[in-house]
């Protein structure tokens, strides 16, 4: 199957609540092959096309900051679109997916393959200094094996992941081994596993949650931000992760990605 089809199955597969998106190539095929496999049928998973990208990752937000498993897809442009809600989530410490199959620019560019938004996607790209969880599938593959460890990684932190893949590897066919299915969380399972941050109702013993990311005391704002900074340094730390090929005894080391 294409790289976009194997994101796509695997988001059904690895029990995601909810997908929000707008096409444009080179990614449309990770909606198309939803909307086609109508997922609410057997898991329950929303597909949802939107009127926008800025709508598509608003309605992540949403549904991710009530502890689902909440994700979207774009390509370059789009992705730009998406950039001050990626801050938002990024602000209020909400997990979530985000998939960039990347195209040529800058601009509208071309619909064929690019690589050139790696900063904006290790450096947070919209405003604010903040950090996502980058994974760079090298395969179709990896771009199915990543859905659910971007997630696994996303909760773990409460910070968004994204995928940065690209159209090259997003239109390519391979063959893929799929995961087995998961069944997605209930309602009382996310609160039992969020329930001390997620926006899942307010119960007479507790206390509500309350997500934003708007501090407007200086102080408050500031030990936000080196709270942040410090999860930015753990997950460098923790989960850098690479694959070395014949580099031992090299004079010369080429470093590349996906």
């Amino acid at each position: 199957m294409k790289g976009n089809e194997a994101i796509a199955e695997a988001a059904i597969r690895c029990g995601v609540d909810a997908y929000y998106g707008y096409p444009i190539t080179p990614q449309s095929e990770v909606m198309e092959y939803l909307m086609a496999e109508e997922p609410h049928k057997t898991t329950g998973m929303v597909v949802l096309q939107a009127e926008s990208e800025i709508a598509s990752i608003h309605m992540v937000h949403g549904a991710a900051g009530g502890g689902k498993k909440s994700m979207t897809s774009s390509s370059s442009p789009g992705i730009s679109l998406m950039t001050e809600g990626i801050s938002y989530l990024a602000g209020a410490e909400i997990p979530c997916l985000i998939v960039n199959v990347q195209r040529g620019g800058p601009g509208l560019g071309t619909i064929q393959p690019g690589q050139a938004d790696y900063f904006q996607a290790t450096k947070g790209g919209g405003h604010g200094d903040y950090r996502l969880i980058v994974l760079a599938p090298a395969s179709v593959q990896e771009m199915a094996d990543f859905v659910d460890l971007s997630f696994e990684l996303a909760f773990k932190y409460r910070n968004p992941a994204l995928i940065l893949s690209d159209g090259a590897i997003g239109q390519m066919m391979e063959k893929v081994y799929l995961p087995e299915q998961k069944e997605r969380l209930t309602d009382e399972e996310i609160s039992e596993k969020y329930g001390d941050w997620a926006t899942i109702g307010k119960k007479a013993d507790k206390e509500r949650n309350i997500i934003t990311s708007l501090e407007l005391q200086s102080e408050r704002q500031e030990k936000h931000n080196i709270h942040l900074q410090a999860k930015y340094k753990e997950i460098t730390e923790n989960e850098t992760r690479f694959e070395k090929i014949n580099c031992d005894n090299a004079d010369y080391l080429l470093v590349a990605y996906g």
